[in-house]
């Protein structure tokens, strides 16, 4: 994310789905599974990894969430960091809401807000729903949604999605079945808090934006979903 950076609001067989998410687990719900119910609230750390495997869909283009990163209100690379404004008002608005903002004044870039004025940037996808529709926005079948500026161009996010929750349409949000297997290590394209191991992944997985580091002194491990 990156509060450094400008903002501006405005094939495989999938990880097999069992519903819509309405929110986050319970007590009730094993965290093998993911985000279930809305009677408690994740924060981005939490929540990021528990997205890894879900189904995500606007106006019925998507596909698997393979990679995250988390971003806090305490993060110094976070938009929220500073207090609220204008531009990221949504990441101090209710969970399960998107934030979306323009990187460097050219990508849009989807986000899903967390309790606390955090939010979970979506980094990658594995494409499986309206495949030509990506291809025909993106203007080429190659890594369609493999980083955060390209998968919100395929799946057609702009400013106008900012605020809206991924409850209703034309977001949809299908939780995963079981627990896949999830790497985590440093973030991406940022210069604070370069060291905190809040990007997480879908071990295996060929659609991330870039691999993750091989070498245990580089990443941060596996983690359970």
């Amino acid at each position: 994310m990156g509060s450094e950076a400008p903002i501006e609001a405005g094939a495989e067989d999938p990880p097999a789905a069992r519903g819509i998410v309405a929110g986050v687990p319970d007590a009730g719900t094993s965290s093998t599974g993911g985000p279930a119910k809305a009677s408690a609230e994740l924060d981005a750390a939490a929540m990021a990894p528990l997205l890894i495997g879900a189904t995500l869909l606007v106006d019925g283009v998507g596909g698997v969430i393979v990679e995250t990163e988390a971003y806090t209100r305490d993060d110094p690379a976070s938009h929220s960091f500073r207090g609220p404004g204008r531009a990221n008002a949504a990441m101090f608005g209710p969970s399960w809401h998107v934030y979306v903002y323009r990187s460097y004044g050219l990508h849009w870039c989807l986000n899903i807000v967390a309790a606390g004025g955090g939010a979970v940037l979506i980094r990658a996808l594995q494409p499986h729903s309206g495949i030509e529709e990506m291809a025909r926005r993106r203007g080429t079948r190659m890594h369609l949604c493999a980083g955060p500026g390209r998968l919100a161009e395929a799946l057609g996010v702009t400013g106008a999605h900012n605020g809206l929750s991924v409850r209703n349409p034309p977001f949809l949000l299908i939780d995963r079945e079981g627990a896949p297997p999830i790497v985590r290590g440093p973030r991406i394209g940022i210069s604070r808090a370069r060291e905190t191991p809040w990007r997480f992944g879908l071990e295996g997985s060929r659609y991330l934006s870039r691999p993750f580091p091989r070498s245990a002194d580089e990443a941060s491990g596996s983690v359970d979903g």
